[in-house]
């Protein structure tokens, strides 16, 4: 497995303090936030997945824990839009350069508008997808609000 990717590329342009941790993806796991949880032997909780959604039609990226729902109207609020609907993930591929299991915020194709939640950028530490299936990056998600020029919003 390779520990640069897009994202980490991204991440060390951004100036953004990370540890890289492996774990074994299982493509098969219902919820793949909290299969990766689990084998990170980390709180579900402090696993952030990585959505991508449309927002009027426009994309944008959703950060939260692994254990939380994103509610659609909340986030479309967030956005400023009117509705909120996930994005196909044949699209979100095509979008971001990852594959869905593997998608992270940082170094995607095109930067879009990211919106995390308030509980998650609340958190001291957590991990983050790092552009690889079975490869996170554990940060301050202070850092990742900064870099991304992240919206904090209580999306869940």
């Amino acid at each position: 497995m390779s520990r640069t990717t897009p994202a980490t590329l991204a991440l060390d342009r951004a100036g953004v303090t990370y540890s890289l941790a492996t774990y074994d993806y299982d493509p098969d796991a219902a919820r793949i936030g909290l299969q990766a949880a689990e084998a990170l032997g980390a709180s579900p909780g402090e696993v952030l997945k990585t959505l991508m959604v449309k927002a009027d039609g426009k994309p944008a990226c959703v950060i939260l824990a692994s254990d939380r729902e994103v509610s659609m109207k909340k986030l479309a609020a967030a956005l400023g839009a009117k509705s909120a609907e996930m994005m196909k993930p044949a699209d979100a591929e095509r979008l971001t350069g990852y594959r869905v299991g593997g998608v992270s915020a940082f170094g995607q194709k095109r930067a879009v508008p990211t919106v995390i939640d308030a509980g998650a950028a609340a958190l001291p530490s957590a991990f983050v997808n790092a552009g690889q299936r079975g490869l996170q990056a554990r940060l301050a998600p202070a850092d990742l609000v900064r870099a991304l020029g992240a919206t904090v919003a209580a999306i869940s």
